[in-house]
């Protein structure tokens, strides 16, 4: 199968059923906790929407990327995590409301904010001698249409077909993540000879933005007064970014198969430092708090 097809079709299609089944975990519920627990909702939001691409554009700086995948590490940035860190938080413990508010926002306010800071980000970097003009009002529609258009049909369906939400469920994970599994799987086989290169060349800037991101979610939750498993909820929504709609931006809409090469490396090198701080540093940190509590 061709990169063009995994691209303009095999990705937008794994995206939208992500989001489709991401919606019919939700409820109108899940929006209204922004005024039940607004200190957690907006401590989340701050470090993914605003923290993130910062420590991006640091560790880009730090490690003097070249032009093309330094705007791939920033259109990564831009994308917080989707059902991947749901059901990280879930394996770790964390507070799974939270997470699913946190990323029911993120998929509403990412199609407007994602166009805007990724032209700003080939401007920086590419300037005036290699410009590339982002459609910024085309891929607002089209980050739209894959992400909150099947949130709210899976949302309409989980209020008003129960039954068939149910049994849709069943399908539309493992069929997702195969369509995306896909998608990375050609992108590798077609750079095959140049992975070695490519993993030289960003695998440790992904690692670390990764961890660092992590970390910091952490902190910054705990630094405003967040309880245990929020502050590890936090951690890993701030840690964990959507490689899938990175991708949907840099390989669909601006064609480059360069750009594509950080979300690629991110995809397969996160879930080490990931499950590292949700499984074995989650554990440690809810057991330790449930230690205090009894003690106190």
């Amino acid at each position: 199968m061709s990169n063009g097809i995994l691209l303009g079709l095999v990705l937008p299609a794994a995206l939208f059923i992500i989001m489709l089944g991401m919606g019919m975990t939700l409820r109108p519920a899940d929006f209204g906790r922004v005024f039940t627990f607004p200190r957690a909702v907006l401590t989340g939001l701050t470090g993914q929407m605003l923290f993130v691409p910062l420590l991006a554009f640091g560790v880009v700086t730090l490690f003097r990327l070249p032009p093309e995948l330094a705007v791939g590490l920033m259109v990564l940035s831009f994308a917080p995590g989707g059902a991947t860190s749901n059901m990280m938080t879930f394996l770790s413990r964390g507070d799974v409301a939270l997470s699913i508010t946190l990323t029911a926002f993120a998929s509403v306010m990412t199609p407007f904010t994602m166009p805007l800071l990724t032209q700003l980000s080939l401007n920086y970097w590419l300037g005036s001698s290699e410009a590339i003009d982002l459609p910024v009002a085309q891929t607002m529609l089209r980050l739209f249409v894959i992400t909150v258009v099947p949130v709210s049909i899976g949302m309409w369906l989980h209020a008003k077909k129960p039954e068939l939400s149910r049994r849709l469920a069943k399908v539309v994970k493992p069929l997702s993540i195969s369509f995306l599994m896909m998608v990375i799987i050609g992108i590798v086989a077609k750079h095959w000879s140049q992975m070695p290169d490519f993993l030289m060349a960003v695998g440790w800037p992904v690692i670390i933005l990764n961890s660092l991101a992590l970390g910091f979610g952490y902190f910054f939750a705990r630094v405003n007064g967040l309880n245990v498993p929020q502050q590890l909820t936090i951690g890993i929504e701030v840690g964990v970014q959507n490689g899938g709609t990175a991708l949907l931006v840099t390989g669909t809409i601006l064609g480059s198969s360069m750009m594509s090469v950080p979300p690629v490396i991110y995809g397969i090198l996160m879930w080490g430092p990931s499950m590292l701080f949700g499984l074995w540093w989650g554990k440690r940190i809810l057991s330790a708090s449930g230690t205090a509590a009894e003690q106190g």
